[in-house]
């Protein structure tokens, strides 16, 4: 009777081991790749946010001003003859123009790409990919 008998595996196929080993390093593999993904979508998201923050402060503040500076001209050529005239129309004026921007943003709010659709989608594939293998 021998001590040690000769093993069953022929040495040159993988074991089971290796198989599982191969299988943990694609996992991490592709849980890298997608964290990877969502981290540049994350960080595009963000510099996009705030572009857009910034512009549109920006933006508010010049109009606000030129604004004002109009209201201020209007009231004063129409100072002696048609004052409040002249402010009820204005008033009427900037009620409708931020009626229509308010209407504008939420149309735009409701138009723009989902954040991390990418993520989402190549997540989604990896999902039917992995359940129509069994």
């Amino acid at each position: 009777m021998a001590l040690f008998a000769p093993s069953s595996a022929k040495p040159g196929k993988p074991g089971v081991l290796a198989s599982l080993r191969r299988l943990g390093a694609t996992l991490v593999e592709v849980l890298h790749t997608r964290a990877e993904l969502l981290a540049r979508e994350f960080e595009r998201e963000r510099v996009r946010i705030t572009r857009l923050l910034l512009l549109g402060v920006v933006a508010l503040f010049f109009l606000a001003l030129g604004a004002i500076t109009f209201t201020i001209f209007i009231i004063v050529l129409f100072w002696d003859s048609q004052r409040l005239v002249a402010i009820g129309f204005l008033t009427v004026l900037y009620f409708a123009i931020a009626i229509g921007l308010a209407l504008s943003a939420k149309r735009e709010a409701a138009q723009s790409a989902k954040p991390f659709a990418s993520t989402v989608a190549q997540l989604k594939k990896d999902r039917e990919e992995f359940f129509s293998r069994r």
